[in-house]
């Protein structure tokens, strides 16, 4: 039939035929990246999270710790520095110093390795992948954008989207992130309130300028 159409009609023809597998392609992609947000804002957009994690940046930076999350409050704990942040300051309390640093949350000061994971949604492509009772979430960095994370691979559990694992490639390197007791607790504001006077005899340090 093909033989007796004109070109025209064949390129038409051959358009109609890839438009369901267009269709179906950006379907599936659209179907990742609302999977991946979903499970995203259980950690960033909830009345509370709380999760332990360890993270291994090749070798170069390890450390583990259990963390919570209210919007844009935070808390933390590790072998080495407890953190609290209401969204409007940060106090980073480094133990064996006997130090609390001032930050403003919103400033890259606060952690050496937060300017490095900064990325956006839209600035990637998604690909989910069934694997038994778990998705795997992968993230490629669209063409032309200039971000530090080029790929990113989420593994999260497939009945409840808690994580369970995100592998990160930041520029050449890949950062391991394990994520184990994931829950999702209301937690009340003041929960991410800085004990002050059990920190009064530590030295304080405003870094906030």
């Amino acid at each position: 039939m093909l033989f007796f159409m004109t070109m025209k009609q064949k390129i038409m023809t051959l358009l109609l035929l890839c438009l369901p597998m267009a269709m179906t392609a950006a379907k599936t992609e659209d179907d990742a990246r609302a999977v991946f947000e979903k499970a995203y804002d259980q950690i960033f957009k909830s009345d509370g999270c709380t999760f332990k994690y360890n993270v291994n940046l090749v070798g170069l930076y390890k450390t583990s710790g259990t963390i919570w999350y209210k919007g844009e409050k935070n808390k933390f704990h590790d072998a080495k520095v407890d953190s609290w942040s209401d969204g409007e300051t940060m106090y980073m309390v480094y133990r064996k110093k006997k130090t609390v640093e001032i930050y403003n949350p919103k400033s890259d000061k606060a952690d050496k390795y937060k300017s490095k994971f900064k990325f956006t949604l839209d600035d990637f492509t998604y690909k989910m992948e069934d694997q038994g009772d778990n998705l795997l979430i992968t993230l490629k960095q669209k063409k032309g954008v200039k971000g530090t994370v080029k790929e990113a691979k989420a593994l999260i559990v497939k009945e409840t989207l808690a994580p369970v694992s995100i592998r990160i490639k930041v520029l050449f390197f890949w950062a391991n992130i394990k994520i184990t007791d994931f829950s999702n607790d209301r937690l009340p504001d003041s929960f991410f309130d800085f004990p002050k006077s059990r920190y009064k005899d530590y030295k304080m340090v405003d870094k906030r300028k």
